[in-house]
């Protein structure tokens, strides 16, 4: 078991257990909530979230004009088959690879990359007081999973 940031740094990368302690650390430093912060501010100017919320408009209001409105209808029925029927199209699905590769893509490299980093050296080496270079020779690998805002 290990009690410190110190003791980890010895485990090889990508051991599950030192993963999920830099996963946790990063978590409390804040980290994730601020890239998910800047992954919604600008994503409702996209053309990817503009044309699949006018897409799934489209849908439901053609669904709509099928039905005919009555005191009697069941509207909670009629919300879950609407979000049952835009689900099962896929267009959600392939509307939000769209979205991720127009909003998280670009931001990956040069945004979330570097602070990552930042804290992963934190973690390992702290009390450290050497900043490095700002333009590193050699980029250091890091697992999507842990960059993805999915």
């Amino acid at each position: 078991c290990f009690h410190n940031s110190s003791d980890m740094a010895g485990l090889p990368p990508g051991d599950p257990q030192l993963v999920s302690m830099i996963v946790n650390h990063l978590k409390t430093q804040g980290l994730f909530d601020q890239f998910r912060r800047d992954c919604l501010a600008d994503v409702d100017t996209k053309p990817a979230y503009l044309n699949l919320k006018q897409r799934v408009d489209n849908f439901v209001s053609n669904h709509l004009s099928n039905h005919t409105w009555s005191p009697h209808l069941n509207k909670n029925q009629l919300r879950n088959n609407i979000r049952q029927l835009v689900l099962q199209s896929g267009m959600l699905e392939q509307g939000v690879d769209r979205i991720v590769a127009q909003v998280v893509d670009p931001k990956i490299n040069h945004i979330f990359r570097p602070q990552v980093e930042r804290v992963v050296r934190e973690f390992l080496s702290p009390g450290s007081s050497s900043e490095p270079a700002r333009h590193p020779k050699k980029h250091v690998k890091v697992n999507r999973q842990m960059t993805s805002c999915r």
